[in-house]
């Protein structure tokens, strides 16, 4: 992968929903992350009436700083920058890379509306690129690197970063309808997808937020501020290794989960290796054979 990018250059438009695409709070966190760090402000709104199921998405009530109690409702909400001026930072003899992020609650109906009203967008933001951000629970141990899935629909994405293109067929979520209907509409498209450990899945994973904001820079070419993320998930893997410290069992499964991780990241494992391991590790651990978790290396990651 290079750090100089054609896709990349331009106004990228950066898309994370809070949800089912976002375990652990890490695509939403990124999403913050860049709209606080590069003061962008809401530019558009989805109308949550139409898209957003309240029984699902409940508004909050909570106090303002005045003491009055006010319904703060789930919002879908289009970021950019108030003078249209502000970008992030590439090589030197690369354009200049403005960002704009799509922030809020997965829609939950209208989806085909929804995209339509996306592409709109896109079209009236003069947006060149969408990066969709997902984070997803899995079989993976909170000691070792956040496993991240790279892939694109568009061939000329795919060849200006080596990516495979997803095998993955069965039920997919909102990320999949709008880059589905974006390439058509013939802006082209990624998606990044990071594995949560499942058995933190209450918990922001602001290691998860980083390992994205990670991998995201190295495909932009762009500087994207951290904050304090690094600092943060110290304090975040810290905490599970206490946690593990009193429970034993808990302890024994992390253990398994970073045998199997080791064995999947050798340099001397092979495919059919790596899938025996897996075999193995899920026999163990349910009486049963493989059964296609998105973190199996035989199959990606659910769209």
């Amino acid at each position: 992968m290079t750090n100089t990018s054609d896709f990349a250059a331009g106004r990228l438009l950066v898309v994370a929903f809070e949800g089912w695409n976002d375990a652990g709070e890490a695509a939403s966190g990124v999403a913050r992350n860049l709209v606080e760090t590069l003061s962008l402000e809401p530019v558009a709104e989805l109308d949550g009436e139409r898209y957003i199921d309240y029984q699902f998405n409940r508004p909050q009530v909570g106090l303002d700083d005045d003491g009055v109690r006010t319904l703060v409702w789930p919002r879908i909400q289009l970021h950019a920058a108030a003078d249209a001026a502000t970008v992030l930072p590439r090589d030197p003899a690369s354009p200049a890379t403005e960002v704009l992020v799509l922030l809020g609650a997965e829609p939950s109906r209208s989806w085909r509306g929804f995209a339509a009203e996306i592409v709109d967008l896109i079209d009236v933001h003069d947006v060149t690129g969408v990066v969709f951000l997902g984070a997803m629970l899995a079989d993976v141990p909170h000691t070792r690197p956040i496993s991240v899935f790279v892939s694109s629909e568009n061939e000329a994405v795919r060849d200006e970063y080596t990516l495979e293109r997803s095998t993955y067929e069965g039920p997919v979520g909102i990320l999949s309808v709008l880059a589905d209907a974006v390439e058509a509409a013939g802006v082209p498209t990624l998606s990044i997808w990071a594995s949560v450990p499942h058995y933190v899945h209450n918990a922001p994973s602001p290691k998860a937020t980083l390992a994205l904001i990670e991998k995201l820079d190295e495909l932009s070419g762009v500087t994207i501020p951290r904050g304090e993320l690094a600092a943060e998930s110290t304090a975040w893997e810290s905490g599970i290794d206490a946690l593990a410290a009193d429970d034993d069992d808990m302890a024994g499964y992390i253990e398994q989960l970073e045998q199997a991780r080791d064995t999947v990241d050798s340099p001397e494992a092979s495919g059919e290796a790596i899938a025996q391991e897996f075999e193995r590790y899920l026999r163990r651990r349910d009486g049963k054979g493989g059964d296609g978790r998105p973190d199996d290396p035989r199959y990606p990651p659910v769209p």
